[in-house]
């Protein structure tokens, strides 16, 4: 990602997502679909999203033109995205009522039109994008030699891996809690899921508001803390409005660690490593998920689901504290580069006189 235009790139996955609908859509109207087709199309679509989804991260900060402004930046997509996910599926379960699935898929690829005409209606300052020699296995090498050694990304990468493979996979077994648990049926999950991402949007609009990245470091630990809590007392709760509020504070959490997370990495990474650190991020973000899911669906089967969830709350309370005892070293690291940046003022002559003398 680093070796290449993220507007182009964006641009041709763009395209081919709206493709990979336009087939679904022409398979389904034509009645030619199978799980076969499907099968491949996901695939498809998923390779597509590997190149997507860090370009897109990385390609958000060439559209900021003050790093200030990033934290609200980040805060701002991630409350378009949680409200896509409130209003999407309500707009799709109209278009399916009407006029069918393939209708809705054919909907969706429509509406790459407007995401592929608006990347090519931006105009940015150019970025210069360093030619390289090296292969692209020596690069990634590079990027992943800079991750590891790099403490404080290394650390948030860590805490965010563990969450999205312990603690948000709790989605898949939300089904069960409505039926079972809760002995309610489908409007019962569209509640619970509604909850999630309501709290998700309050969280990203509060971090909207937030003028300065200062203090997103401690918040990374007690948003993964509270979201912990959440599903702990999910587990626990056989009440419905109860479950509801606890699905709201999740929603919080989470959306609260991965967007001040994000913030943080894309504020401190240094620019020619970007993309390949987005796309670690992007490995932690969505690769982690799946093998969450299969471990979530192996547990309850051994445990139950409310046991599952209630031990990936306490995973997520452990990974909080560990973060938390690692939080001031990492400010040590950050320190200067805040200060780099100007984000933190420059410290006083006299205490860099201090510092040099060990005092």
């Amino acid at each position: 990602m680093d070796r290449l235009n993220r507007r182009h790139v964006l641009i041709v996955t763009q395209i081919l997502a709206m493709l990979q609908s336009l087939a679904l859509a022409m398979l389904t109207l034509t009645k030619h679909i199978t799980i076969h087709e499907i099968i491949c199309l996901s695939m498809f679509q998923g390779m597509i999203n590997a190149f997507d989804m860090p370009g897109r991260q990385a390609f958000l900060v060439e559209m900021v033109e003050d790093r200030q402004d990033l934290g609200n930046a980040i805060a701002l997509n991630s409350s378009m995205v949680n409200m896509a996910r409130l209003v999407g599926p309500s707009l799709a379960g109209m278009v399916i009522a009407v006029s069918g699935e393939g209708a809705c898929f054919l909907v969706d690829g429509i509406s790459y039109l407007a995401v592929i005409a608006s990347l090519l209606a931006m105009r940015l300052k150019p970025v210069a994008i360093k030619r390289v020699t090296a292969s692209m296995l020596v690069q990634l090498r590079e990027g992943w030699d800079y991750v590891a050694g790099f403490a404080p990304i290394r650390t948030i990468l860590t805490l965010f891996a563990l969450v999205s493979l312990m603690g948000w996979p709790f989605t898949v077994l939300m089904p069960v809690f409505a039926s079972t648990i809760l002995k309610g049926g489908p409007h019962t999950l569209g509640f619970l899921m509604g909850g999630v991402g309501v709290g998700a949007l309050v969280s990203a609009l509060s971090l909207a508001i937030r003028k300065s990245v200062l203090g997103l470091g401690r918040m990374i630990y007690i948003a993964t803390g509270m979201f912990g809590v959440a599903l702990i007392f999910f587990g626990l709760s056989k009440n419905f409005w109860l479950s509801l509020v606890c699905m709201l504070f999740c929603g919080f959490g989470m959306m609260q660690q991965m967007a001040a997370s994000n913030t943080i990495i894309q504020t401190i990474v240094d620019e020619d490593k970007r993309g390949r650190v987005m796309s670690f991020y992007t490995t932690a973000f969505v690769g982690m998920a799946p093998f969450g899911s299969l471990l979530a669906g192996a547990m309850a089967r051994a445990i139950g689901a409310p046991r599952t969830v209630m031990v990936s709350g306490a995973c997520c309370i452990a990974g909080a504290i560990w973060f938390a005892s690692r939080l001031n070293s990492i400010r040590k690291v950050i320190r200067p580069i805040y200060i780099n940046l100007g984000i933190l003022p420059e410290p006083p002559v006299n205490a860099i006189v201090q510092d040099s003398l060990g005092r």
